[in-house]
């Protein structure tokens, strides 16, 4: 069974370690995002990347916040309305059904997303159905190594694991890196 991130502990997703080590606006760049682009922020939370990414792709694009629980889309509405950012749209998905036409967006945003996913093919394979022609995929999780904090050891995917699940579902690697000594980042191609 996948772990599974619990929206009690929301705060932990907005907290000065993650400033620190994960700071939206500069790890967005890192992974490419640009003005232009139309986003899906997939397991978006509590809008942590979904409001720099808002302010990232201008006004005239939108950035689609997609997540299962009511609780964290809430939160990224009340967050939207006090960063006065009007071009977010949030979506309650089901873990496997996106909920946004195919072709919608030129980037896919997964942010410690895809070690929670039971079917991984699945989701990506879903996410890939969002994505134009030639868009990217963007894939920050945690290294599998003991680290002080993140989710248990035993539930987290190795960077090999998700390049090869990113080949078979249809992407083409472009990019990596490392991310503050415990997150990987990639960055994958529609093929």
């Amino acid at each position: 069974m996948a772990h599974k991130f619990n929206p009690a502990n929301k705060n932990k997703l907005d907290d000065q370690w993650r400033r620190q080590n994960l700071p939206p606006i500069l790890t967005l760049e890192k992974l490419g995002l640009i003005p232009g682009d139309t986003m899906a922020d997939l397991g978006c939370g509590i809008g942590y990347f979904t409001i720099p990414a808002a302010e990232i792709v201008k006004a005239t694009n939108n950035v689609f916040a997609l997540d299962t629980s009511e609780e964290m889309l809430a939160e990224v509405e009340k967050r939207a309305i006090l960063a006065d950012v009007s071009n977010i749209i949030v979506v309650k998905t089901g873990e496997y059904n996106l909920m946004l036409p195919d072709e919608s967006v030129s980037f896919a945003l997964m942010v410690n997303v895809l070690h929670e996913i039971e079917d991984k093919e699945q989701f990506l394979q879903e996410a890939r159905r969002l994505l134009k022609f030639a868009g990217k995929i963007a894939v920050v999780d945690w290294e599998k190594k003991p680290t002080e904090v993140g989710p248990p050891l035993d539930h987290r995917i190795s960077f090999d694991e998700v390049k090869d699940m990113l080949e078979i579902t249809g992407y083409k690697l472009i990019k990596d890196m490392p991310l503050a000594g415990v997150f990987y980042g990639m960055v994958a191609v529609k093929k």
